[in-house]
């Protein structure tokens, strides 16, 4: 089976002020590399709009209605210091959530054997009732409730390699037993959570701080030790992936030292962890990744290594 690629034109209707970070390029510049004959394996599909009911699994409707009210009719809105809305941000972020929900779909019913979904804006710093960090739904977090809710799975796993610790679906996930979540990140660094004794309410939570200029060999040695281990003795029946690439050498965010084969190294991992558990399944979605340079490299490392796994 292949690997599904799960994007819309929608996402970069997405528009942020002039050098924001979490801009349409991003995405243009994964568009274009997935535009590469080495990429023509990918099996291509739009994401859907999410449907309302998916996303009050992981939000109430009042925080729904907040992010529907906040969209402008014109220029930038300002939800906080670092999360903007623009007219055709409410589509966007729908799509992102809703590529979560197809990927799902396509991974649990056969048709795929792995997913990525490049998609905008992230979403792992959106709290249950608060957008934040360039976030405004928790897409992986839609997707995950949507497997346990929609398809009667018992238990997944959520991996975050993202330079930012995932706030947003630690809090989602840290009640509810069926979810698994690790990070590994940066610290100190936004949003300032993400610390080793932030376990959840069933020691399902792990966390791994890394210092600032770690590198792969301190990345490889936490995914090693700590989060494989840990996700394996949950038994997810579906694993995904939080891939953000901002903890490249490049990024101008954070000061971690990673390159593009340690990505490759970290989806082949976890990759094979699915594989022992769970047919494979493993749905990833892009979070951050703010030099381009970087983030086309690193994407086309993490991609290709799903796209092998499918052969």
């Amino acid at each position: 089976m292949a690997t599904a690629l799960i994007t819309h034109s929608d996402c970069l209707e997405h528009v942020t002020p002039e050098g924001h970070p979490e801009r349409v390029d991003r995405l243009k510049t994964l568009l274009e590399l997935f535009d590469d004959p080495s990429f023509d394996k990918l099996q291509r599909h739009s994401a859907p709009l999410c449907p309302v009911e998916c996303i009050e699994r992981a939000h109430p409707r009042h925080y729904y209605d907040h992010v529907v009210q906040s969209q402008p009719e014109s220029g930038i809105a300002n939800l906080d210091a670092d999360t903007h809305m623009s007219p055709g941000s409410l589509k966007a972020a729908l799509r992102a959530a809703g590529a979560n929900v197809l990927a799902v779909d396509l991974v649990l019913g056969g048709k795929a054997k792995n997913a990525f979904c490049a998609v905008r804006p992230p979403g792992h710093h959106a709290e249950q009732s608060l957008a934040m960090g360039f976030c405004l739904f928790s897409n992986v977090v839609v997707g995950a409730l949507h497997a346990l809710e929609r398809h009667g799975l018992e238990r997944v796993g959520i991996v975050d390699f993202d330079v930012h610790h995932g706030n947003g679906t630690s809090a989602l996930a840290c009640n509810d037993r069926r979810m698994f979540f690790a990070s590994s990140h940066e610290m100190p660094l936004f949003p300032g959570t993400g610390h080793r004794s932030e376990t959840g309410a069933y020691g399902q939570i792990v966390n791994v701080p890394l210092r600032s200029q770690s590198g792969g060999p301190e990345f490889r040695q936490a995914m090693e030790s700590d989060i494989l281990p840990a996700l394996e003795s949950h038994d997810p029946q579906c694993v995904f992936v939080s891939a953000g690439v901002d903890a490249h050498r490049r990024d101008p965010l954070a000061t971690l030292m990673w390159l593009e084969d340690d990505y490759a190294w970290a989806t082949n991992e976890i990759c094979d962890v699915a594989e022992t558990l769970c047919d494979g399944r493993v749905i990833s979605t892009l979070e951050g990744g703010y030099d381009l340079t970087g983030l086309k490299e690193s994407a086309a490392a993490h991609v290709r290594t799903l796209m092998s796994r499918g052969d």
